[in-house]
């Protein structure tokens, strides 16, 4: 299993050094990846047509793209992980340029997680609409794989035309790695029949137990194994009891996780550096060595 862990973006701060800091302890420590959150706004909740939702514009998050950028330019070999990035309030074809840049620029170290969000807000600021995010977003990962993978494209669909033009440069990974996060069923079919992995948002393997005997059968009815897909789910950190985090790890190897990610915020951490020390606690508890 590959662990990674989450930047804990909404309790860090803004300090530059303080995140030069984190990425680079997180490869030293081990970690195989740092997964980042994605909101281009936040929303008065307050408002005539009630938003209701884990993030508010009180919670600060720096765009996953220019962050990883950052990071790539003082790390060597950490994988970078959006998780997820929101696909649909984007426009597809800058998706794939920002996405093919990173990726050559970090050396091919891009994974890229996706999903269609619950900001409707967002969505309406991003002048994208959010009722067809769904229907759309396949035609979107098709597109993107075109984009990464031909010099030139002729791409004609539903959302999108593309007429006979390319990216320069192609990413190093042709194409980048997409995982899809999600629970609803068309998201589900979605991972087993054109996702890369799938990433839950479900705390216990017991509670995925469901979505994931779905997923198995819509790989079955794509022609697809579970070889073919990969499984993250993200642990939280709590309080740092180990044998709780020892069960859980253990339930979601034995469905076949193949990565996970330690998610240290929600923990009353109020510095950069106790989410590095909670990194570096975490790290010694499961064996890592950089």
């Amino acid at each position: 299993m590959r662990i990674g862990v989450v930047f804990p973006q909404t309790e860090f701060g803004t300090d530059p050094i303080a995140i030069r800091d984190y990425a680079q302890a997180a490869e030293s420590l081990g970690y195989r990846h740092i997964l980042a959150y994605d909101h281009v706004v936040g929303a008065n909740p307050d408002r005539p047509r009630r938003l209701k939702g884990p993030y508010t514009f009180q919670d600060p998050f720096f765009e996953p793209f220019v962050l990883f950028s950052f990071m790539a330019a003082v790390t060597q070999d950490i994988e970078l992980t959006t998780g997820i990035i929101i696909l649909p309030q984007r426009q597809t074809v800058l998706v794939a340029k920002q996405a093919a840049t990173l990726d050559v620029l970090c050396g091919g170290r891009l994974r890229l997680g996706v999903g269609i969000g619950w900001n409707w807000v967002e969505y309406e600021a991003l002048d994208q609409e959010f009722s067809n995010r769904g229907r759309r977003v396949e035609e979107q990962i098709d597109l993107l794989r075109a984009l990464w993978t031909r010099p030139l494209v002729k791409y004609e669909g539903r959302w999108h035309e593309v007429p006979d033009a390319g990216l320069n440069p192609l990413p190093i990974q042709r194409p980048v790695p997409i995982w899809i996060g999600g629970h609803a069923d068309p998201v589900l079919r979605r991972v087993a029949t054109i996702g890369d992995g799938w990433m839950p948002n479900y705390r216990l393997a017991a509670d995925a137990r469901q979505s994931l005997d779905k997923i198995g059968r819509y790989l079955d009815e794509a022609g697809r194994s579970w070889d073919e897909i990969g499984l993250e789910p993200r642990l939280m950190y709590g309080d740092g009891d180990s044998q709780r985090w020892a069960m859980v790890i253990e339930e979601w190897q034995a469905v076949g996780a193949t990565h996970l990610s330690i998610n240290t915020m929600g923990c009353g951490f109020e510095t950069p550096a106790e989410h590095i020390q909670a990194m570096q606690t975490f790290a010694g508890f499961a064996g890592l060595s950089g």
